[in-house]
């Protein structure tokens, strides 16, 4: 096996794992009750300053960056980890205003930092890469063969 192929495969696996973090986080946002870190996020979300139901937004936009990270298009990557950027910086803003617990202002920083080195890892040449569905090998878009 070739020596090029092992960071590829680390990389791929840090991202599902990561993907499964933000997937955990979309669950428990969805949860009614309690969940294993702590109140209801209903609560929580309430004590934070935000109308409960804020709770679902979140919980949806973590679902669906969790989907686009692992899709193996970098397009994607880059989208996801684009929206969770903008996510996490509030978080991170709550947590800090709201005198959250230190482990949870933590956790917020350091996964808004994975997701700066994911979309820099992602970057497109040109932005309008995300917005194109592939192109053939003599640069006419498939869409148009």
């Amino acid at each position: 096996m070739s020596t090029r192929v092992w960071p590829r495969r680390l990389l791929t696996a840090f991202y599902w794992f990561v993907a499964f973090t933000f997937f955990v986080g979309f669950v428990t946002k969805y949860w009614p009750g309690p969940t294993f870190f702590g109140p209801a996020y209903s609560v929580k979300f309430v004590e934070w300053g935000y109308p409960s139901w804020f709770r679902f937004v979140v919980g949806t936009i973590e679902g669906v960056c969790a989907v686009l990270l692992v899709i193996p298009r970098r397009r994607f990557k880059f989208i996801g980890a684009t929206a969770l950027i903008l996510l996490l910086t509030a978080a991170t803003t709550t947590h800090i205003v709201a005198g959250s617990e230190l482990y949870e202002r933590v956790a917020a920083l350091t996964n808004l930092v994975i997701m700066f080195i994911f979309a820099l890892i992602n970057w497109p040449a040109d932005w309008r890469d995300l917005l194109r569905r592939g192109t053939t090998a003599q640069g006419v878009p498939a869409c148009l063969k």
